[in-house]
């Protein structure tokens, strides 16, 4: 992260500003946070959760798994792994619908986002750090100079090593997240949700 302390911070103010947008979006125009909670029943996740928030431990693992595989993997790591960069591309639309989705909309829903935005903070940080090795794999694939190597073979396999180590921290936070947000969301607040 000290190497590319600069498109850290970037990478920061993009996260938390698209979902700040989002949300203030939410705000703005409630029927956006309906036609999303709509979707979210008509997929069976909000039944999902409603089932899962009575067994924490079971709950956790749910929410690491949507986590590191659905979001981190699919969504960030896999598609940059293609095409440069563009993990950046999908994670900045999720990042604005999920800024619409968590954007309260009653005294109750205002009550939750307080511990819930602790666990935002936790995830963001986690899917920086693979937005991180995201934009390094593009940027050594493109630009095998960037990495101190010839080619963009080894260019594209340095970025996969940055991004290998970028990941063990962004694991921990991931699964620091899950607890917290099962935590909060199972005892804390086991009767709003």
């Amino acid at each position: 992260m000290r190497e590319n302390l600069r498109v850290y911070l970037i990478l920061n103010a993009a996260a938390y500003g698209l979902t700040l947008i989002g949300l203030v979006l939410g705000l703005i125009f409630p029927d956006l946070v309906a036609q999303e909670a709509a979707g979210l029943e008509a997929d069976g996740t909000g039944e999902l959760v409603r089932g899962l928030v009575t067994n924490p431990a079971l709950f956790a693992l749910a929410i690491l798994g949507v986590n590191l595989f659905g979001l981190s993997a699919l969504t960030i790591v896999l598609p940059s792994l293609i095409v440069p960069f563009a993990g950046l591309a999908f994670f900045g639309y999720w990042a604005v619908t999920t800024g619409i989705t968590i954007a309260p909309q009653s005294e109750g829903e205002w009550i939750l986002f307080i511990p819930h935005s602790l666990t935002l903070v936790i995830e963001l940080q986690a899917y920086i750090l693979f937005l991180l090795g995201a934009f390094l794999i593009g940027k050594h694939w493109l630009f095998p100079r960037t990495a101190g190597v010839e080619t963009r073979r080894r260019g594209y396999l340095r970025g996969l090593q940055k991004l290998g180590l970028l990941a063990l921290p962004a694991l921990v936070l991931l699964i620091i997240g899950a607890l917290w947000e099962a935590y909060s969301l199972s005892f804390l607040l086991g009767g709003l949700v």
